[in-house]
């Protein structure tokens, strides 16, 4: 995968504002919020500023390191978590915490008549590329409302849920099944393959509505570009290290009740009919149905979803993520990934790409990805292994682009993303306001943030005398994450609170009141005892101060 940062810069999006700091290494990210010391989120590093072209929304990602052997260095994300973000760069919600082990394909989506967040929960086999848990739905109160888990005594893997009519999923898992191999040349000793199986489940009831599973359509020998012999999927030794010759990573259902399946290591795409389960057409591989036009072709893909139908239904139009490597073996720099938009006619059978999103900087995703079709024609594009997010607009042009990590944390990981998508959301956060009072010398710093809260456009801010009587100190709009307000002088405050009002005037929610604590400032060897903050005292205002 490309380790990319900018010369050692941090490029940090606040309001209409682009500030650079390299005074401050991004590795001691201990203490990123002042108001929330607990919370360590990842810094994207936008390196295309949106445009006023990008599509309204939320980003939603999940970043992760793959880094398996234990570092001396920090490595980013220090919180592996479900995230959502602006395109600015200013974090909205912290899942962390909320969500155990492996969060990943995080989304919003509608279930039952209300807005929802959901995301895959559970572990990993880093080795293999799939997982084991369930999938959890939150309400727009980030609080569990449902857990969902694949029927028929199987497990649950993270890599596809579809929420269909707001009360069905599109689920996959990889079943080890015993299989005798040694008619695709291996030997006595591999016994075990991976069925990949897909579901459409009640989330409700959990009742399987349709299973499918690809023992019983597609042989061992569709594995492409290497024979399974190669053991380049497996060694089929044992359950563990079954051969995992489809990998199912993306499932999806047409208007009509046919289903779309993602085989990466086929390299191939399977229309499925939704009765009786049979193929109805290839597309890539060894045996696709279809003739493939100039660009195209693809390999190793992911997230493949239907988009449309013409009115006498011979021509399909689709979407995928092209990793584009026909080899993983190959040289990286051979290959470019790409978000893809193909046109697929069943009476010519010829394929025919129509939009192609190619990653900025020319390079290669060897696993995962997403392309997501925006509202307003944009393409969001998430590049996987490459840990980075980029906006491009019907046009093709890049309108935005950032990668999931910055700094030292970014050089020293393996940031990876499995997908990433833009969604409108309104979050109503159950937590308090957490509010800190900062003293610096004559002054106090009162910082102020509400992880979750997309309502609040401003914050009052209160003092409280020795007799407990309040008042107000001053109103400043929202900066972000985190909101500041320097408070002048020696008055004689003996606690601090906030108040978070909405873009009507409202009150929504009144902080815990807090005392002043000093200021313990940060230890930069290489600067002695001078440390440099960047202050957000008020909208389009930021001051910059040294300590001493």
């Amino acid at each position: 995968m490309l380790l990319r940062d900018i010369s050692g810069r941090q490029y940090i999006l606040n309001l209409s504002h682009v500030f650079i700091s390299c005074l401050l290494p991004i590795a001691t990210a201990n203490w990123q919020y002042k108001s929330r010391p607990d919370l360590s989120s990842p810094i994207l590093n936008i390196t295309v500023p949106p445009t006023s072209a990008v599509a309204p929304g939320y980003i939603f990602v999940a970043p992760y390191s793959a880094i398996r052997e234990e570092s001396s260095l920090p490595t980013g994300p220090l919180q592996p978590a479900p995230y959502i973000f602006t395109s600015t760069g200013d974090l909205v919600w912290s899942g962390f915490g909320y969500v155990g082990g492996l969060g990943a394909n995080f989304q919003a989506a509608t279930y039952q008549g209300q807005d929802v967040l959901f995301t895959f929960e559970g572990y990993l086999n880093n080795r293999r590329g799939h997982s084991h848990g369930h999938v959890k739905i939150l309400n727009n109160n980030y609080e569990t409302i449902k857990e969902v888990r694949s029927g028929s005594n199987h497990l649950l893997d993270l890599h596809e849920f579809k929420i269909l009519d707001q009360k069905t999923a599109l689920i996959g898992s990889y079943h080890p099944t015993p299989y005798d191999l040694r008619v695709f040349g291996l030997e006595d000793r591999s016994q075990w393959i991976i069925d990949a199986k897909l579901q459409e489940v009640d989330i409700k009831t959990g009742n399987v509505l349709f299973e499918w599973n690809s023992l019983d359509h597609v042989l061992p020998d569709e594995t492409y570009p290497k024979p399974i012999s190669t053991l380049w999927l497996g060694t089929g030794y044992n359950s563990s290290d079954a051969i995992d010759y489809f990998h199912v990573n993306s499932v999806d259902r047409d208007d009509y009740g046919s289903y779309l399946v993602s085989g990466r290591h086929t390299s191939t795409i399977y229309k499925i009919n939704g009765t009786s389960g049979k193929i109805i057409w290839r597309l890539g591989g060894q045996y696709s149905n279809f003739s493939l036009g100039v660009g195209a072709d693809f390999g190793l893909q992911h997230h493949v979803r239907f988009l449309s139908k013409s009115s006498h239904k011979d021509v399909e139009i689709i979407s995928l993520f092209d990793n584009a490597g026909q080899d993983p073996s190959g040289k990286p720099e051979s290959f470019t990934s790409a978000g893809k938009v193909l046109s697929l006619n069943t009476t010519s059978w010829r394929a025919t790409l129509l939009q192609d999103f190619p990653n900025p900087d020319g390079k290669f995703s060897i696993s995962q990805g997403s392309n997501q079709l925006l509202s307003n024609g944009n393409a969001f594009v998430n590049w996987g292994s490459g840990g980075a997010i980029t906006e491009f607009d019907s046009d093709g042009t890049v309108i935005f682009h950032a990668y999931l990590e910055s700094g030292e944390l970014w050089k020293n990981g393996d940031v990876q993303n499995y997908r990433g998508f833009k969604f409108n959301w309104t979050g109503i956060s159950p937590e308090t306001p957490a509010v800190k009072a900062l003293k610096h010398g004559k002054s106090t710093v009162l910082y102020v943030s509400w992880n979750g809260d997309t309502e609040t456009r401003s914050w009052k801010f209160y003092g409280l005398d020795s007799e407990g009587k309040k008042r107000q100190l001053g109103q400043v709009e929202k900066g972000g994450f985190e909101t500041s307000f320097i408070v002048e002088g020696q008055l004689a405050w003996n606690k601090y609170l906030a108040e978070a009002i909405d873009a009507a005037g409202k009150a929504l929610v009144l902080s815990t009141e807090v005392t002043s604590e000093p200021y313990i400032h940060e230890y930069v060897s290489s600067k002695g005892d001078t440390v440099m903050e960047d202050w957000n005292i008020s909208e389009g205002q930021n001051v910059l101060r040294a300590w001493n």
